[in-house]
């Protein structure tokens, strides 16, 4: 039998956002051998909703990799179902910083390949033989101390809202596009001390044992990502050395660390870092839009989309057959190419 949510996605985000639950946003991940994943996948989605679970969940051979929300009165139930399970048990919680509690509204677990795609097919490399653990004490010591190169290993439109200070991107549009170029970036480096972050951890976890397969001796990770370092920030009265917002995957969009607007409305280019996804569903692409555009634009990413959504929905049903969108045309990373022209997005 296939679990699934049986109600439309519409409706879910409406009984979400009406809901005046308190629920904590919740992330976390583990490199673990699964010999059946499905199996594994179908028992969690049943307890897990039974306690309340919402979110978006991957399960693969390797492990697991979970972004959900969880009634507020029910964490320690959570907590303890996951004691339950052998290598689960004890795991690190990323509890998000900003939070209204409407960062999911369906509770869906797929089976995948594996819960990063990375495009290696290398049978010698051991993502285990990760870099070393930095909290966030630790990083910022390091920074002061021993002028590290900080490499993040995120998507564009995640670097272009906040970093840390002097870190490195690496441009592309994909985490399996970023690991051959960051050690082809860092060729010459290999015993400097480099320190390689992203969200959660996860990604950043398996890029340090990439570099270490490829000779990087001195590697360090951010234990827990940007969302357990600026917790660690918060809690222990430390500067912060990563400004700006940390983008997020859920309908929250990001959250934010320091007060410093790093990038711009994508459409004026006045100063911006509010991540939006253009009203028009055939489109929905991804881009920062201030809330003068956003008026203007009716919450999208042109004149096409904005004139589009006015139609009525039986000529909007029939024109998406044949028109094409920005979203539909290249999806989130494309825009990147538009930031010094923002009347390319019009």
């Amino acid at each position: 039998m296939k679990l699934h949510n049986r109600v439309n996605r519409r409706e879910l985000k409406q009984r979400m956002l009406q809901s005046e639950e308190p629920r904590t946003t919740i992330s976390f991940y583990k490199y673990h051998h699964l010999s059946n994943p499905s199996v594994f996948r179908d028992h969690i989605y049943q307890e897990w909703q039974k306690i309340g679970v919402l979110g978006r969940v991957y399960v693969a051979h390797e492990g697991i990799n979970a972004q959900i929300s969880v009634p507020s009165t029910a964490v320690d139930t959570f907590r303890a179902a996951l004691d339950e399970i052998d290598f689960l048990k004890g795991i690190r919680l990323n509890i998000a910083l900003e939070d209204d509690g409407k960062s999911f509204f369906a509770l869906t677990i797929k089976v995948r390949d594996k819960i990063v795609a990375d495009g290696l097919h290398d049978p010698t490399f051991n993502p285990s033989h990760t870099g070393s653990y930095l909290k966030a004490a630790q990083v910022n010591e390091l920074m002061e101390k021993q002028n590290p190169i900080l490499v993040d290993m995120r998507n564009h439109y995640e670097y272009e809202v906040g970093r840390f200070e002097n870190a490195i991107e690496v441009p592309s549009e994909t985490f399996r596009e970023q690991l051959p170029m960051a050690v082809e970036m860092l060729k010459g480096k290999e015993d400097e001390p480099i320190i390689m972050y992203c969200t959660g951890g996860i990604r950043c976890e398996k890029a340090t044992a990439w570099m270490r397969h490829n000779g990087f001796k001195n590697v360090f990770h951010i234990e827990g990502g940007i969302i357990n370092y600026a917790r660690q920030v918060k809690e222990e009265g430390l500067e912060s050395k990563f400004v700006g917002k940390n983008f997020v995957f859920d309908e929250r969009l990001g959250e934010r660390i320091t007060e410093d607007v790093l990038s711009r409305c994508h459409q004026c280019g006045e100063p911006c870092d509010e991540h939006t996804n253009c009203a028009n569903d055939a489109c929905h692409l991804l881009f920062i839009q201030c809330k003068t555009c956003a008026e203007k634009y009716r919450k999208c990413c042109s004149e096409k989309c904005s004139d589009f959504i006015q139609l009525d929905e039986e000529t909007q049903k029939t024109l998406r057959k044949t028109t094409e969108f920005n979203g539909s045309r290249f999806g989130k990373g494309r825009y990147k190419l538009n930031r010094d022209n923002p009347e390319l997005l019009r």
